[in-house]
């Protein structure tokens, strides 16, 4: 299968296949769908950590995140793969992991907004308010027609804090 034909599928899946209600249902689909590529396959593990995630079942998308990045996932799958992994981190409570991985992880092209809005969330709840309110803001900045300039003024000075949130 093309990698064209394969985000095809994925994309029918959650179109069309993909049921929150059916968990059971939903996951056997989309091992259904893996099964067609080749074993420990990076993209196919995505999917299937993603399909869990979906579901409310973070603690199994986890190791299946880390498994999709650790064989060699590339491009735009590899940066939204990393995003996943640090929400679903946020999600079960691992704040400083999350913000961790965010910071770290390259530009992330056209999810670049995706990774600050979610390392904003992360440093929220890790309790640091001035630097997720300055990811947040450094993030809307250039979208502005005006103001940039004093936005990024008023950015530059809130204070890096970390409380107990």
């Amino acid at each position: 299968m093309t990698d064209a034909n394969w985000e095809q599928t994925i994309r029918r899946f959650y179109e069309q296949e993909f049921d929150d209600s059916d968990t059971h249902g939903s996951i056997a689909r989309m091992r259904e769908l893996v099964s067609g590529r080749p074993e420990g396959d990076a993209e196919a593990l995505f999917e299937l950590a993603g399909v869990h995630d979906a579901l409310g079942l973070e603690g199994k998308a986890i190791p299946l995140y880390r498994r999709a990045i650790e064989t060699g996932l590339k491009g735009t799958s590899a940066l939204r793969a990393t995003i996943q992994l640090a929400s679903t981190l946020r999600n079960v409570g691992d704040f400083a992991e999350a913000v961790s991985i965010l910071e770290l992880m390259p530009h992330a092209g056209t999810d670049e907004g995706a990774r600050q809005a979610f390392l904003a969330l992360a440093l929220h709840d890790e309790g640091r308010y001035g630097d997720s309110l300055r990811v947040a803001l450094g993030a809307l900045i250039p979208t502005l027609d005006g103001y940039k300039r004093a936005l990024t003024d008023y950015a530059a000075q809130l204070p890096s804090t970390f409380a107990s949130p």
